[in-house]
């Protein structure tokens, strides 16, 4: 389980590909944290870290990960955004994140008000329908607030420690993002249904 803050940022130094899936390297100061078969959040989908060093790590991505994400576009010199795991004890600063990515967004547009930045996202209606308007939603991995909604997309308001600290501060118009909605609504939609 992750909270949507994130602990750091790596760089992709390698990727192969092949009929199987892809194998991502990353080199990044934590990976002195990690162990071999420990979890690592990379823009928000959760890995399991191979072949780990002080200076970085692999991670196998499968194909329903590569289709439902955006860790198929990266490149070798692509910046992510990485979160080791919650520990018990730690603060829950952001929200419930659990690294199961439920599919991307696109940025429509990027502007600036005031001190902050505000990105809005197209995105699918079976995503759009689990976001509310100052619910809680990550994108690439990071613990937002919706800040508007639209009927096909929605924003979020970045403040300047984000755009400093992740690579959101980067995105343009036509990038796509990771987004895993509000667990909790998926599974009050299913309780929902279930009695109906």
């Amino acid at each position: 389980m992750f909270t949507g803050l994130v602990s750091g940022l790596g760089v992709v130094s390698g990727i192969e590909r092949d009929a199987q899936g892809a194998t991502l390297r990353v080199s990044a100061a934590l990976s002195g944290e990690l162990r071999d078969g420990e979890s690592v959040a990379v823009n928000g989908v959760c890995l399991t870290a191979t072949d780990t060093s002080p200076e970085g790590f692999a991670a196998q991505a499968m194909h329903e990960t590569l289709q439902r994400s955006a860790l198929a576009s990266l490149e070798v010199g692509s910046r992510v955004n990485l979160e080791l795991p919650l520990r018990a004890g730690d603060r829950l600063g952001g929200h419930v994140v659990q690294g199961h990515v439920d599919g991307t967004a696109t940025v429509r547009v990027v502007r600036g008000e005031g001190f902050s930045r505000v990105v809005e996202l197209e995105c699918a209606p079976a995503l759009l329908r689990y976001v509310v308007l100052k619910g809680s939603v990550a994108l690439d991995g990071v613990s937002l607030t919706v800040s508007a909604l639209e009927d096909d997309g929605f924003s979020v308001s970045l403040i300047p420690e984000t755009l400093a600290r992740t690579t959101l501060g980067a995105l343009r118009g036509g990038d796509r993002v990771n987004v895993e909605v509000d667990v909790l609504a998926k599974h009050l939609e299913r309780l929902v249904a279930v009695r109906a």
